[in-house]
């Protein structure tokens, strides 16, 4: 009695007629019942109670948005052939700067994924947008590779990551293998050979390899040989090395994969990097053939490690002076890149 007493007077106070006491009544144990809302109540009740709406069950709901606000709320993006050719225009550049000056512009190869990350969330479904779901992948990656030379492994993980998940909304089964074994490296400079080997492996599956070209599909067998030779499998390991040699085709490069270089030159240093990192004395015929090669030396990354396995082939086998020269070479090469991950091996390697 006492409180509707009070919700009538509140209820005159601020200019409105109350009801009389039998509506009151009626009106109140609706409310308590939960039959009725008192929304015309709102003020006469947190006053009477001196609690704020929130305690008392009032809830503040935004209208929803008219169908004409929506325009200005969203971004709608249509992609076309032209920006996807501009997307990977621009992949490929930063691409070529990287051969050149390594990790001094992973903030532009960043910045460029985050650009093409914000295009796809915004844009119509469509062939283009697929296409242009495989340039973000492989510019992630991209940056996800300059992220692990610049020793960062966590940062190189998530951007394989964002490279992943591209891919497959792109459905590209050869742009999602080179990602997904190109992010073991993450795990092999973690010092988790065997987790990397279990990840490439899960990206060079047969059924996978008779969906990708030749030249990845030895660039896969070349990797997955590394891998297992950092594991310490050596058997393995040769045998996928004898699959990469049988695969690789003619030629540097394939207009399907832009994003992979691989000849004979190259698979001759990898291979040269196996057995270096397995203690082979063979090793150092392999990483002096490929060192020969004037396609490894378009990169300075790529010459700092062949000179890094060509030392410690070398120091294996007994040859101290000649080990050093490479590493001294190996260490300028580092430094002008910016290559944490070849300084890491070069110091392992004077330490050793």
């Amino acid at each position: 009695m006492e409180t509707r007493t009070k919700l009538r007077e509140v209820r005159r106070r601020r200019g409105k007629m109350p009801p009389k006491d039998v509506s009151l009544k009626r009106m109140y144990t609706e409310w308590e019942q939960g039959r009725v809302l008192p929304t015309d109540w709102r003020d006469e009740l947190c006053e009477v109670f001196a609690l704020p709406p929130a305690a008392l069950g009032f809830v503040d709901t935004a209208p929803p948005p008219s169908a004409l606000d929506i325009p200005s709320a969203l971004e709608i993006t249509r992609i076309d052939a032209e920006i996807v050719e501009m997307l990977e225009q621009q992949t490929d550049h930063y691409r070529l700067m990287d051969r050149k000056v390594g990790a001094a512009i992973i903030p532009q190869t960043v910045a460029h994924v985050e650009h093409m990350e914000k295009l796809l969330r915004t844009a119509l479904p469509g062939k283009h947008s697929h296409l242009a779901a495989v340039a973000l992948a492989e510019g992630a990656a991209l940056a996800g590779w300059q992220a692990l030379d610049a020793g960062d492994v966590t940062k190189a993980w998530n951007l394989h990551d964002v490279a992943k998940a591209a891919a497959r909304q792109g459905e590209d089964p050869a742009v999602f293998a080179h990602v997904t074994a190109q992010q073991a490296y993450a795990l092999l400079d973690a010092g988790r050979a065997t987790e990397a080997v279990e990840l490439v492996q899960y990206a060079h599956t047969p059924e996978i390899a008779r969906r990708v070209p030749a030249r990845l599909r030895a660039w896969l067998a070349a990797a997955e040989a590394e891998f297992l030779a950092a594991a310490g499998q050596h058997r393995q390991a040769l045998t996928m090395l004898d699959q990469a040699a049988d695969a690789l085709p003619e030629g540097d490069t394939d207009p399907e994969l832009p994003f992979l270089m691989l000849n004979s030159t190259h698979l001759a240093r990898w291979r040269g990097h196996c057995l270096a990192r397995l203690g082979a004395d063979e090793a150092v015929d392999d990483l002096t053939r490929a060192l020969e090669g004037s396609q490894v030396l378009s990169s300075k990354r790529a010459e700092s490690g062949l000179r890094v396995d060509l030392a410690l082939a070398l120091r294996k086998r007994g040859d101290i002076e000649g080990s050093k020269t490479h590493a001294q070479r190996a260490a300028e090469l580092a430094g002008s890149t910016g290559s944490a991950r070849q300084r890491a091996r070069i110091a392992k390697l004077l330490v050793d």
